[in-house]
């Protein structure tokens, strides 16, 4: 049996290899039985995995348009709102997960994403609420517990819980360097400066090109990493 393009191209999807499989996808010729929006949907997936965040808000957004399906609505609405977070259009990300909440998918992963959003708009205090909301759905989330560790850590408030959420995230994912930050953080703001410097150090280590985790070295170690 000969494949489709549009097998072939899910085949690369799968492969990682995005580019080759965005070519087979826009050489189907849309005969091949498929839902208006299966097309779309994989193209805005290859675009997102390239990097370029236009072209797969255009694709991604004709899904929204086309397919009732709940879960894949899920998916692309989250997947639109990480874009838009990543390229720093806060307000718009915040709209777009709102809608989740309000299409019932309830979940620790968009909510932690609230608490991120809103954190970058100044909104602390829906900030937090939304970072509680998530805890409470998943409470050995490493990420919720990241989120709320540093949240109390940043506001100055609940400081010995905040290093003990920060500390079980690390737990979990000692390899994670935004984890390891927030540790460090954590840790200064509780007056534990020397165990901060040493976890900041690793912190960096791992993530040398990040601003925030450049920002706190110098504050906790006080030089230029």
């Amino acid at each position: 049996m000969v494949e489709s393009p549009f097998q072939r191209g899910k085949q690369l999807f799968q492969e990682g290899k995005y580019r080759e499989a965005l070519q087979e996808f826009l050489s189907s010729d849309g005969t091949e039985g498929l839902s208006p929006s299966d097309q779309a949907y994989y193209m805005g997936l290859c675009y997102a995995r390239l990097g370029e965040y236009e072209e797969a808000l255009l694709y991604l957004e004709q899904v929204l348009t086309t397919d009732t399906h709940p879960l894949k609505r899920y998916q692309v609405r989250m997947l639109i709102g990480y874009i838009y977070s990543l390229t720093e259009r806060y307000k718009l990300a915040q709209l777009e997960f709102e809608r989740v909440v309000e299409e019932g998918f309830e979940s620790a992963t968009v909510y932690n994403a609230l608490a991120h959003v809103r954190y970058m708009l100044g909104e602390l205090r829906e900030s937090l609420s939304a970072a509680e909301k998530a805890l409470s759905l998943d409470p050995d989330n490493p990420s919720a517990l990241n989120s709320m560790g540093y949240l109390l850590a940043e506001q100055g408030v609940r400081l010995s819980l905040a290093l003990k959420y920060c500390r079980k995230a690390v737990q979990k994912a000692p390899r994670n360097p935004a984890y390891q930050d927030s540790l460090a953080w954590a840790l200064y703001k509780n007056g534990q400066f020397a165990e901060a410097r040493n976890v900041i150090r690793v912190a960096h280590a791992l993530a040398p090109d990040s601003p925030t985790i450049r920002e706190h070295y110098e504050i906790i170690v006080g030089e230029r990493p």
